[in-house]
């Protein structure tokens, strides 16, 4: 599904709105808009049960949508009587407008987003000296939340979202046709250009996934600024693009179940349900290293939280990250706690132990990547050589 559009992924257990306690005006509150499907309901009540003896009102409400999420951040931060913010510059075609409401205290953006968001100046920063666990983080997560006022990370920078689970970009294939066509299971990018796949594979619909591999597997980044320093960038793009049956972003899963395709470019929140439901799907993530992404709780500008909602919220960062709940949250939501690695990976259930989508080793995390934000120059030209392959049929 498309998570760089902020179209959600799917997975976990669905989280309708939660309340708790009896809402009397001395209790503290924490009100959270979050991304449907990405924290189990269940943790919700351990949270609540974890604050013994406070009088507390939790308000957990889900969106479906990451648009949804971002156009709330917009609304909030205009006066009431200002007109509604203008849609992103992506468009999702048929997306319901989130009703206005009070702001939250904590909201989920994807990562991608978070330059627009610092750059728009719809959040605010937080304070990670309340957060036991910071520290312990590995350093991959904090460099992408500590940015300078421009959305750009900066080591000097604030920091501006607290991440709590993380996905990959990843090879989904048949395993049933593999073994049938007495195929070799894909390991990494350069099988996409293998011979016995051509014609049956299906990309994403996105420029910065399909450049961004090409230039993995020829040993560049995904990040990449100036893609004239890549002479051989055009001709590999040009040499895959013959191996594509099609492209999609959000409508890859149903052809591969079909056997229409087999092999698909898709991201590990999709692949994770397919593989428990036994179907005849496997998923690798690549040898040279993937495009990683990151939901986060970010703090809108509008917020006025109280500083007992404040100790809530610091509180809730935490209890997310603790070494109990990263586990449980990364088994039941199909996407891995940036805190795993970071913990004692013997006292994990065997299932989470065997899942190398959840938890790949460190090597090939240290050879994977964030999509930084990249100069407009550079976003025109990934544009131009993205229509240009694709133009040429």
């Amino acid at each position: 599904m498309e998570r760089r559009s902020f179209l959600t992924g799917a997975g976990a257990l669905a989280l309708g709105t939660l309340l708790t306690g009896c809402n009397r005006q001395d209790q503290a509150a924490l009100t959270i808009r979050l991304l449907k499907n990405s924290v189990p309901a269940q943790l919700v009540g351990a949270f609540r049960k974890s604050l013994p003896g406070q009088s507390v009102n939790l308000d957990f409400k889900p969106e479906s949508q990451l648009q949804a999420l971002f156009t709330l951040l917009q609304t909030w931060k205009q006066p009431r009587n200002q007109p509604p913010p203008q849609r992103s510059p992506i468009e999702i075609p048929f997306l319901s407008q989130p009703s206005a409401e009070n702001p939250a205290d904590l909201v989920t953006l994807g990562d991608f987003w978070l330059a627009t968001a610092i750059q728009q100046k719809l959040i605010q920063p937080l304070d990670p000296s309340l957060w036991q666990q910071w520290q312990q983080m590995p350093a991959k997560w904090r460099t992408i939340v500590t940015r300078n006022q421009q959305g750009l990370p900066d080591p000097k920078g604030a920091v501006w979202a607290a991440p709590y689970r993380w996905g990959s970009t990843v090879i989904l294939y048949r395993t049933d046709l593999f073994r049938e066509k007495n195929l070799q299971p894909p390991t990494d990018w350069s099988d996409l250009w293998r011979d016995d796949l051509r014609g049956h594979i299906s990309l994403l619909d996105q420029p910065r996934e399909v450049i961004g591999l090409t230039l993995k597997r020829l040993g560049k980044s995904y990040n990449t600024i100036d893609l004239k320093t890549v002479p051989s960038l055009e001709t590999e793009l040009r040499s895959l693009h013959q191996q594509v049956k099609f492209y999609s972003s959000d409508n890859y899963l149903q052809p591969l179940l079909l056997g229409d395709t087999w092999v698909a470019v898709g991201w590990s929140t999709d692949a994770l349900p397919l593989m428990q439901r036994n179907q005849p799907i496997g998923a690798v993530f690549p040898k040279s290293g993937t495009a990683l992404w990151s939901d986060l709780w970010v703090h809108p500008v509008a917020s006025q939280s109280a500083p007992a909602t404040q100790t809530l919220l610091s509180q809730w960062i935490n209890f997310c990250w603790t070494s109990e709940i990263a586990p449980q949250l990364s088994l039941l939501s199909d996407a891995a706690s940036p805190m795993l690695n970071a913990l004692d990976v013997a006292t994990f259930p065997e299932e989470l132990q065997k899942n190398s989508l959840l938890l790949p080793s460190q090597v090939l995390l240290d050879r994977s990547e964030f999509l930084r934000p990249l100069p407009r120059s550079t976003v025109e030209s990934y544009q131009n050589l993205w229509e240009k392959v694709r133009q040429a049929g």
